[in-house]
């Protein structure tokens, strides 16, 4: 089968790009996940076109991504996996919220082998808003999706492109609310023509697949819990989260990876009962820098939320992430 004959895939799952206002000068007040895929996609002039005129629709859910759940993820992963796999298929679009887009596009590009790209895009604004930002992302989606060698768990918001290791929301209000920190973004989109700052990522091998399955096969997801050090911090919700079970714990660390000497006391003794920690930093740019003898593992660059989840895979059984 040609290339161009190939149709994109759209797998809805919610979010503001969904959401639904009473009034439409009204970009905050609104209920995610109101509009079905099908009518997003529907609504969108010139994006049948811009997909090379093979498009289809899926709801996988219709949830607020601030709700994303493990459920989700996998029923996600699941139909992601199994479009990736059709011949017929170039690639897949998945609409999603913004508040966790950073969580599952690192989680999708753990658990699949992505040769094929997977372009994940929300909005900012609701989709009843009087400018609403989500047919333009949609559209932009589309040219990445068909974008020569492209490749991937991508991100595109705002006209930019990131990758799925890097991508952060860093604001909270604005239509240009995603960035790649020091990594930048990949590239924009203008036009409807992709423009590359830096070369496509290696299609990545789906080092914690495995893991997939095991959730898949009805494994219980692991529980995982994130701690942030500061001043005046003690131990005592970690010594709670131990004695209630908790499996891991991710510490989101001040500078290079320092952490409160009553907070620290107490994940040591979290670390000697089992548990496993990982150590990262609560600085939005940047990575804490290994030192010798350092008691708790890092995260190797991760961001918490996304240590977090390269822990639940882990803990299920998959390679620590390179």
């Amino acid at each position: 089968m040609q290339v161009d004959t190939q149709k994109i895939v759209v797998l809805g799952t919610g979010g503001t790009i969904a959401g639904r206002a009473q009034a439409a000068g009204d970009n905050v007040g609104y209920v995610a996940g109101e509009v079905g895929v099908q009518a997003l996609v529907d609504a969108v002039p010139g994006l049948a076109q811009a997909a090379g005129g093979a498009l289809a629709a899926e709801q996988v859910a219709q949830i607020d991504s601030k709700d994303m759940d493990g459920a989700v993820w996998l029923a996600l992963a699941q139909r992601v996996q199994a479009h990736l796999g059709d011949p017929a298929v170039r690639a897949v679009v998945v609409t999603h919220g913004t508040d966790t887009v950073e969580e599952t596009a690192w989680f999708l590009h753990c658990v699949l082998a992505a040769h094929k790209p997977v372009v994940l895009t929300c909005a900012m604004r609701p989709a009843t808003a009087v400018t609403p930002d989500g047919p333009q992302n949609l559209l932009d989606a589309m040219a990445v999706a068909r974008a020569p060698g492209a490749r991937g768990v991508l991100v595109v918001c705002a006209g930019a492109l990131h990758g799925a290791r890097a991508v952060q929301k860093v604001h909270p209000y604005r239509v240009d609310a995603f960035a790649s920190g020091e990594a930048g973004p990949l590239g924009w989109v203008e036009e409807g023509q992709v423009r590359l700052a830096q070369d496509w990522p290696s299609a990545p091998d789906g080092w914690a697949q495995a893991a997939l399955e095991k959730i898949a096969n009805g494994a219980p997801w692991p529980r995982v819990e994130i701690l942030t050090s500061h001043a005046g911090a003690t131990g005592a919700v970690a010594d709670a989260l131990v004695r209630d079970g908790v499996q891991g714990l991710v510490v989101a660390a001040t500078g290079n990876g320092t952490v409160h000497h009553a907070l620290e006391a107490a994940l040591l003794r979290a670390q000697q009962a089992g548990v496993a920690v990982r150590l990262t930093t609560r600085c939005a740019l940047g990575q804490v820098v290994p030192r010798a003898g350092a008691p708790l593992p890092l995260a190797r660059g991760l961001s918490p939320v996304k240590a977090r989840i390269a822990l639940l895979l882990e803990l299920l059984g998959a390679p620590a992430p390179q």
